[in-house]
């Protein structure tokens, strides 16, 4: 049994039917304090000042839709050197194809004896790896697409893993000057000429 997917912090769903087969739609969310606030934890920012998004949605194909744009938000971070916090920008270019949800085919057995060999070419649709191929259009569910998960997924994607504040230089520790073994004296002992008695 699979955990039911999370609901998500930001939302705005969009209809397929709601966006004009001639022009598309433009679309401005703004996330009010609360979503920050959620957003800044789950990202795990100090705090997230302003979040917005500013999107186009345009008809794709038969029943696709193509979101172009920009997430912008003021953020304030902790600098991984100096622990210090301090604020950015962050800005994503947003350029995404969604198609509508397609079943997925039921598995069919291999033949007894089919081996795929050294060589053969991986199924269609996986990479090297056996992956599914990640430039597929993300899929349209129940007719909806959520503008608001897709500007906190870019949100995300912005955000730095490492920060540093500007100006903070890493200093790398000083090696510590080698120490002689203490095996080094017997050595020494070793290589001395016996002396006769």
């Amino acid at each position: 049994m699979t955990d039911p997917k999370p609901e998500p912090i930001w939302t705005h769903p969009l209809s397929v039917t709601d966006v004009p087969a001639e022009g598309g739609l433009d679309v401005e969310l703004v996330a009010d304090d609360a979503v920050r606030k959620r957003l800044a934890a789950e990202n795990g920012l100090v705090a997230l000042a302003t979040l917005s998004a500013r999107l186009h949605v345009s008809r794709r194909g038969r029943g696709g839709l193509y979101v172009t744009g920009d997430v912008r938000a003021g953020a304030t971070q902790t600098c991984v050197v100096s622990l210090e916090p301090f604020d950015v920008n962050i800005a994503e270019k947003v350029d995404v194809e969604f198609e509508p949800e397609r079943e997925k085919p039921a598995p069919q057995p291999r033949k007894a004896g089919r081996r795929i060999g050294r060589g053969a070419a991986p199924p269609i649709g996986e990479d090297d790896e056996g992956m599914d191929d990640l430039d597929t259009p993300d899929a349209i569910v129940d007719g909806r697409i959520d503008l608001g998960a897709l500007a906190a997924e870019f949100l995300t994607l912005g955000v730095d893993p490492y920060p540093r504040k500007p100006g903070v230089a890493f200093d790398e520790p000083k090696a510590e000057p080698e120490r002689a073994s203490p095996f080094a004296g017997l050595a020494a002992l070793a290589d001395r000429p016996e002396k006769k008695t």
